[in-house]
């Protein structure tokens, strides 16, 4: 029967009537003539005596597209009379196993759907200023999507509406998103992975996140959401979240996890013709979450397997039975849904006392079974949650996304991962406008929709793993009369590093307060370097002019101007003990410059091309340069030497395709990242003098890069005015930012960003968020570098505009 007519609540199975007949009770709640609605009934009837499937669908469609050509939708519904018609289209609407078909309009504070069959209301209304999330989804493996979210971090959307036209879903989609303010309509899975990593989102709202990302939705059933069984334990009378035999493996998918299954299906696999596949289900369908959600759903049971429930044994009796089940069953594959992981116990209890059958032991169907170490639902989902947020899965839940939603979804790491299933079930596995024959399209898209579908794919590199806490232990042992707390922390037991830690916490929290103390013009040309000694009284600066300038800040007076040479200085840097000063040049030399004897100590003719940035730790000078290199010095101070010159050995040369323009340290100079002149970012191991990682990441010069405190993470910015995060593990490009001038240098912190601007203005980036979170009038002509003290209580600022500024933090 057509959609717009039987997904009425009342249109279903009432009561049971004698000697094993059925009778249905159906209740026509007509909004329009009785006529009409008699007229469209017929027409169906009609097209259901038709002899192919394919030319059933096909009259039924036209019949439908009939009524929508002939309706439009009702302005009266709007909520104002002075609101603006935008657009107006055919849709319909996306609930589980039922689209209503009806029109989809938009003004300019409202988005509106009116059904045709006026279910479940006349209209649906959603004011724009509301929305939070908007996705373009598949549906029935076409481009004809879209999901809205009203709220950041709800299961469910507030409407699935799908088009008849790619080119409506769009244009109503590119509304919306201009719409919404600072683009909240649509973020990347990497921006939402940096929020993962740094502990911002819990295990559970990243992983709602990748599956909205991925297409699956609550309102698709063919797409669902899935979730990972987690806990492998579900017979002890205890739970023991420290011990990790309690865990799944993650890194495996379910029918790889009992090794003698997986060898018969191996063999099986060998023997295949192609195309291979090892499973014969997959681990998602929509038997499978109706299968988990039969006692809340049991309509939408009935209506997939024609007015009947499953066998009585084959339903989900229980939990510990189900997992044995997956793990030795010859096609039980199925992971689970996110329900198993939130507050809602309605789905493992039979609270509409419905007659599910009787078991071959003669026990009735009815709530489900739960493990020894739950003392209740409730306590079961508690449970379930713990072990899902654990150590134990922060530290393994990338393998499982590497499965489900990234590299090891296709090809080889597939293959490897033994993670291959059915060519119908990825996305562009069949081409459907290719196929021809209206019968065997029907056949082949059904086959699609209830078979079972693989997430869009997220990521093609490796995941990076979560960042888990330093301090706080999540890990917990329960039993049916334990009660569950989190692990008391001892008063008293801050170090003075943690304080040192919150001081900073507490100067980055504040740094959108930057207030303007001191600025000085010291310089003809753009200021390129900044060194400041321990004490923070001199303050040493490199310039285009070609001279080092010592600045006195106690007296607030220029005390040296030293030349070098008649070419610029492209950076400085303070050597330990402040007595020397290093220089870098574009006349292809590294000066030493002491400042007890006031003059130049010695040269390093390093380099064939101009040096465009130095670092120095623990007595080895890195240098980066125009020539395409970046060399390693071993380092010897003038003082420790008996001819007061320094002695330098190259240790190692990384060579590069083309001229870096900028290179930086991690904490402990283990790694060295490098930034080029055609926008590469790459990420070097200093112990071995190889390259981890080469990231194409901008489309112009690499301006300036700087990993993280943790050393995790590396941002870069570049002409291109992008911010980019890169994951220093996986090398994946995690999160890009963007604005409309390039971002010439910066500081951060890990989580937010005070950046300096072509315009002279500094930046302050919320890389969680996603967002400039405050803009402050600086130079008057480009920002070019940029210092913070130890303690990031004090800043200092060089520009185009040939000052230096000082800044305080306000708190």
């Amino acid at each position: 029967m057509d959609d717009a007519f039987c997904n009425k609540p009342g249109n279903q199975l009432r009561d049971r009537a004698p000697q094993g007949k059925m009778e249905y009770v159906f209740e026509l709640d007509v909004s329009g003539k009785v006529e009409d609605v008699v007229e469209t009934l017929l027409q169906l009837h009609r097209a259901s005596c038709l002899d192919k499937l394919g030319d059933q669908t096909a009259m039924i469609t036209a019949i439908l597209q009939s009524r929508l050509a002939r309706t439009s939708f009702d302005k009266n519904r709007f909520q104002s009379v002075s609101e603006k018609l935008h657009m107006e289209c055919k849709a319909e609407m996306v609930t589980p196993l039922v689209t209503n078909p009806g029109h989809v309009c938009i003004t300019d504070t409202n988005l509106y759907f009116q059904p045709l069959n006026g279910y479940p209301k006349p209209v649906v209304q959603i004011t724009l200023q509301d929305v939070r999330r908007i996705y373009k989804r598949r549906h029935g493996l076409m481009p004809l999507g879209l999901e809205v979210f009203c709220t950041e971090d709800d299961l469910c959307s507030d409407i699935y509406l799908k088009f008849y036209e790619p080119q409506d879903r769009d244009d109503l989609y590119f509304y919306i998103a201009t719409y919404l303010e600072h683009h909240v309509a649509e973020r990347t899975a990497e921006s939402y992975t940096l929020q993962w990593q740094r502990g911002h989102l819990s295990n559970y709202q990243y992983l709602l996140h990748l599956n909205n990302l991925a297409d699956r939705s609550c309102n698709d059933l063919s797409q669902y959401p899935v979730f990972p069984w987690i806990i492998s334990d579900y017979c002890s009378a205890e739970l023991d979240l420290s011990n990790p035999g309690t865990f799944r493996d993650l890194s495996r998918p379910v029918g790889a996890l009992n090794k003698e299954r997986l060898e018969r299906l191996l063999a099986r696999y060998q023997e295949m013709p192609e195309p291979k596949f090892m499973y014969g289900s997959h681990y998602s369908s929509p038997g499978y979450v109706l299968f988990y959600l039969v006692r809340i759903a049991p309509e939408y049971m009935l209506c997939l397997q024609n007015g009947r429930f499953d066998n009585a044994d084959r339903m989900f009796n229980s939990i510990g039975e189900t997992w044995k089940n997956c793990l030795d069953g010859a096609t039980d594959f199925k992971e689970l849904i996110p329900e198993f992981y939130g507050d809602d116990v309605s789905f493992l209890v039979n609270n509409l006392k419905l007659d599910l059958g009787k078991r071959q032991g003669g026990q009735m169907v009815d709530d489900v079974e739960l493990p020894p170490w739950a003392r209740s639902p409730e306590d079961f989902l508690q449970k379930s949650k713990d072990a899902l947020e654990s150590n134990y899965v922060s530290e393994h839940l990338h393998e499982w996304i590497d499965l489900i939603f990234g590299y090891k979804q296709k090809g080889s790491d597939a293959v490897g991962a033994h993670n291959v299933f059915h060519p119908l079930t990825y996305e562009g596995g069949v081409d459907l406008n290719s196929i021809e024959d209206p019968d065997e399209k029907v056949a082949m898209l059904t086959q699609i929709l209830e078979f079972g579908q693989t997430p869009k794919q997220l990521f093609v590199t490796p995941h990076p793993r979560r960042i888990t806490p330093k301090f706080k232990n999540f890990s917990q042992t329960y039993s049916h009369n334990a009660p569950m707390a989190d692990s008391p922390v001892s008063p008293g037991e801050e170090s003075f590093e943690d304080l040192t830690e919150e001081s900073k916490t507490l100067a980055w929290n504040n740094i959108a307060k930057l207030q303007l103390h001191d600025q000085y013009k010291i310089h003809k040309e753009a200021v390129t370097g900044i060194a400041v000694s321990c004490n923070g009284s001199s303050v040493f600066t490199t310039s285009q002019d070609s001279t080092l300038k010592m600045f006195s800040k106690e007296s607030k007076m220029l005390q040296r101007s030293i030349s070098f040479s008649n070419m610029a200085l492209s950076s400085c840097l303070l050597l330990p003990g402040d007595a020397t000063v290093i220089s870098s040049s574009w006349d292809n030399n590294i000066y030493f410059y002491s400042i007890a004897f006031a003059r130049r100590q010695d040269t390093l003719m390093g380099h064939d091309d101009a040096v465009s940035k130095i670092c120095w730790h623990d007595n080895r000078l890195y240098s980066a340069s125009w020539d395409s290199t970046v060399k390693v010095w071993s380092g010897v101070p003038a003082e420790m030497t008996c001819t007061r010159r320094q002695r330098f050995d190259m240790l190692a040369e990384l060579e590069h395709d083309v001229s870096v323009d900028t290179i930086s340290l991690n904490a402990a100079s283990t790694l060295l990242v490098s930034g080029t002149k055609e926008g590469t970012v790459n990420i070097w191991d200093l112990t071995t003098a190889t390259m981890l990682h080469q990231i194409p990441c901008h489309s112009g010069t690499v301006c300036d890069a700087a990993f993280s405190p943790d050393s995790r993470h590396v941002l870069s910015t570049g002409e291109d005015g992008c911010l980019n995060v890169i994951d220093v593990q996986t090398g994946m490009l995690i999160s890009s930012m963007t604005s409309d001038e390039p971002q010439r240098c910066f500081i951060w912190d890990g989580n937010s960003v005070l950046s300096g601007s072509q315009s002279g203005e500094l930046l302050v980036w919320d890389l969680l968020g996603g967002k400039i979170s405050e803009r402050i009038q600086g130079h008057t002509g480009a920002v070019t570098c940029i210092w913070m003290n130890e303690q990031c209580s004090s800043i200092i600022t060089g520009g185009e505009d040939r000052q230096i500024m000082f800044w305080k933090l306000q708190y």
